[in-house]
């Protein structure tokens, strides 16, 4: 199996995280969701997979292109 690691695509805050290591998740399911300036920004699924590993924790600030968790595509 193929493991893909989520990014994030801008610099800011981990507002709310929807999912939970070993959720089947569907291809554009939102994972996460980023809040930069007062947006919310969500960090969807590229593909359907299995969260194996989520890198970060709510409230945490995170870096432009920072690992967000880790897929396992199906």
């Amino acid at each position: 199996m193929k493991t893909l690691t989520l990014t994030a695509d801008v610099a800011g805050t981990v507002w709310k995280i929807e999912v939970a290591v070993g959720d089947t998740v569907g291809a554009d399911q939102d994972l996460l969701i980023l809040e930069s300036m007062k947006m919310e920004i969500p960090a969807s699924a590229p593909q359907g997979g299995v969260v194996r590993k989520i890198l970060v924790e709510q409230g945490e600030a995170i870096a432009e292109g920072q690992g967000l968790l880790i897929l396992e595509c199906h």
